[in-house]
């Protein structure tokens, strides 16, 4: 692989102009794609193997045209105080909302409009009532005329003094993810300029990265509708993205950097590159692509897309780093290198330390050296506190978000707390009841259900035209993210038979919670397997990939204890923007542990191989410990803080979901690169001594050899050097 990958390196910084202007034109033909595709939709949203999906289908095959999956609203009217809803003057104006949502503008997009008086939807002391609107597609589908009358009908209720709010999934809009992701790429930016010391060489992967985003991004908005991908999958393929397409070319830019430093042409310089370094963005690549890939194990079809749409942006990273950085290193030139380094190179600085003078040690060097003479205290440190943070995780609480966890200023959020107010907390998270039966079989489940604590109401069974199946409302006593309302759903269904399902918004919820849980020893052992077998590639170790793989589910547990902390248990929940506090999003362990792991295998991959070249050369193992800090530790560090920023710059995220992905991944991946890559493994390695490295026999013959450290193309070209650096032969490669 090393000698394929120098060879493309070569060829891409030789034909510089065809390769970059290759990518332009993908770019373009992209953006192109997504300019002209219609808005995405929100996904159609399934939970297969469920019983609330039975449910929803046995609602489309037994009541055609309901569009039991469209959006609904409610618009919550509370009257002054001292005043009632049902007084003339407030009656008058919750029925003029009602006929301006019958008969205005996007009608045919309607499917019911409930009147509160005739569907009793007024609470106990008349200070409240809502309006129940069910609408025939999802709440993305939406038009802009029927939206902006949903958003207009009670303005005049409010000029006559009513206090209306509007909730529901109506209101559904694509995500902001507001200016942080901007501050993130400015924080990127400032850091690749500290690290290089050079404008040229710290804009190019921003450059290339920005290019590989908006090529994958582009292309999934494109092919939004064709493949039905929510309006979240263009937000995570952008954060993933980004984060690796600038790590990937930071790696090559490091190495190209450090074989000019060794004297080799840029041509040369920039195949090396392509083919050592080159080689670990290709490994550190398909990690993270087994990772996202592996989310179809837990067989929930939007998650499934997500994941697919996330790793082919990766794919696109890893081409772009391989291909298009060598390129515009071919334009860069010497600009790359900062002033100084410029001279020194071409032989107009200060001479070279004499020989035998060991150059003062880097920052990556000493801390190296403080590992290795205190292994087991770094060691115990470094597991003693991610085990204290991780502790939180004990108490982990999953759902999926509602109208109470949006921003206290929005309006759904104020119409859900009008709701709780006037009518309860249950009023919230209607439970829907399906009867696959007739009229006594639902007279049956209503009575049964009625005589069940946590129950508020039970309305009378609504029958289908052919009499042969029902949906009965429930309303429980608690809020829909309750425990008391699973244990309720759950108490149903354990009291009746194959003919009665739960479904709803909440039961929905719980399900999906449930099959999330299930899933993850399998996702667990699929991702990990799989990627152990990678890494023992890679290391040619079997104690090594399973130091990687331990210390990764360290990090990524306490990763998700800072999370519980912070998102469930509100500990400095106003620093972190978060104005309600409770479960944690369903498919977030899940998706941290898919995502977490792609992302910490990348530094596993970039700083140990670096070792593992030192070790095969001969050196000791604490000495090449120490070798592999000394190059790569500074821009391991760098690649951390780059996609801490960009991950943290999702946390101004108006969408809860957003916000906690982007905490939860910056979180991870600081703990990963600084605690657990950076510390742990050290030590680890420290401990092991020859160990480490130790492969038995018989499956050394049988694993293929990768040559991620380029020990194959070192021989090829020194075979074929007589005296010089191969150049001859270099040249013969690249025509092949």
């Amino acid at each position: 692989m090393a000698t394929f990958l120098y060879r493309l390196g070569r060829g891409a910084f030789r034909r510089r102009r065809f390769v970059a202007l290759v990518w332009v034109a993908l770019l373009f033909a992209a953006g192109f794609g997504a300019a002209t595709a219609s808005a995405p939709t929100s996904g159609s949203f399934s939970i297969p193997g469920t019983e609330a999906q039975k449910a929803f289908d046995l609602l489309d095959q037994r009541f055609p045209g309901m569009a039991a999956d469209g959006a609904t609203a409610r618009i919550v009217i509370k009257a002054p105080a001292g005043e009632k809803v049902d007084s003339p003057a407030s009656k008058a104006q919750v029925e003029k909302i009602v006929t301006s949502l019958k008969d205005g503008a996007g009608k045919d997009q309607v499917s019911s409009v409930a009147d509160p008086y005739e569907a009793k939807a007024v609470s106990q002391d008349g200070s409240t009532a809502y309006i129940s609107v069910k609408y025939k597609v999802s709440g993305m589908e939406l038009t802009d005329p029927t939206r902006e009358a949903l958003t207009g009908a009670g303005t005049q209720a409010k000029a006559a003094g009513l206090n209306v709010q509007i909730g529901g999934d109506a209101l559904m809009a694509a995500p902001k993810t507001g200016s942080g992701e901007i501050i993130g790429v400015v924080i990127a930016a400032i850091v690749l300029v500290i690290t290089f010391g050079s404008l040229i060489a710290a804009g190019l992967p921003l450059l290339t990265a920005l290019i590989g985003v908006g090529i994958g991004v582009s292309s999934v908005t494109a092919l939004a509708n064709v493949l039905d991908l929510g309006s979240t999958t263009s937000t995570l393929a952008m954060m993933i993205g980004l984060a690796v397409g600038i790590d990937y070319a930071l790696f090559i830019v490091s190495r190209y950097r450090a074989e000019l430093a060794e004297g080799r042409e840029r041509e040369e310089a920039a195949g090396r590159a392509a083919g050592t370094a080159g080689s670990a963005v290709v490994f550190a690549g398909l990690t993270v692509v087994i990772a996202l890939v592996g989310l179809a194990v837990v067989n929930i079809p939007m998650l499934t897309k997500m994941g697919f749409a996330a790793a082919g942006t990766v794919v696109i990273a890893v081409l772009v780093a391989l291909t298009l950085v060598p390129a515009l290193l071919g334009f860069a030139g010497k600009k790359v290198l900062p002033a100084g380094t410029k001279s020194k190179l071409f032989g107009k600085g200060k001479p070279a330390p004499a020989q035998g003078v060991e150059p003062k040690p880097n920052g990556g060097t000493r801390w190296a050296r403080f590992i290795l003479r205190r292994p087991v205290m770094v060691l115990l440190a470094g597991v003693i506190g991610l085990g204290v943070i991780a502790i939180p995780a004990s108490k982990l609480e999953m759902g999926l978000p509602d109208d109470g966890s949006q921003p206290v200023s929005t309006s759904q959020r104020q119409a859900y707390d009008l709701l709780s107010e006037g009518f309860g907390p249950g009023f919230n998270g209607p439970l829907m009841v399906v009867v696959d039966g007739d009229k006594a079989l639902a007279d049956k489940t209503v009575d049964r259900v009625k005589g069940l604590d946590g129950v508020v109401a039970v309305t009378p069974p609504q029958l289908n035209k052919a009499g042969d199946a029902a949906i009965i409302t429930v309303i429980p006593k608690d809020r829909p993210s309750s425990v008391e309302t699973e244990n309720l759903v759950h108490e149903i269904r354990a009291g009746s038979g194959d003919d009665v399902l739960v479904t709803g918004a909440t039961a929905m919820n719980i399900d999906f919670s449930q099959k999330m849980n299930d899933a993850l020893v399998p996702y667990l052992a699929l991702v990990v397997g799989l990627a152990f077998l990678l890494l023992m590639l890679v290391f040619r170790s079997i104690l090594v990939p399973l130091k990687a793989a331990l210390g990764f589910l360290l990090s990524v547990v306490a990763a998700l204890g800072a999370v519980v902390a912070v998102f469930q248990w509100g500990w400095l929940g106003s620093l972190f923007g978060v104005e309600q506090t409770g479960p944690i999003m369903s498919m977030m362990p899940i998706f941290m542990v898919g995502v977490v792991f792609g992302l910490a295998m990348d530094y596993e991959v970039f700083l140990v191989t670096r070792m593992r070249e030192a070790y095969v050369h001969g050196e000791r193992p604490g000495q090449a410990v120490v070798t592999g800090f000394q190059y790569s530790a500074r821009v391991v560090v760098a690649a951390a803080v780059i996609m801490i920023a960009v991950f943290s710059g999702f946390i101004g995220a108006s969408e809860q979901m957003i916000k906690m992905i982007g905490f939860g991944l910056a979180v991870a991946v600081f703990f990963d690169a600084f605690v657990v890559r950076m510390t742990i493994v050290p030590a680890v390695l420290a401990l092991l001594g020859h160990k480490a490295w130790w492969l038995p026999k018989w499956l050394d013959r049988i694993l293929p050899n990768v040559d991620v450290e380029g020990e194959s193309l070192r021989k090829h070209l020194g075979e074929s050097s007589d005296g010089s650096d191969g150049s001859d032969k270099d040249r013969e490669l690249v025509k092949v």
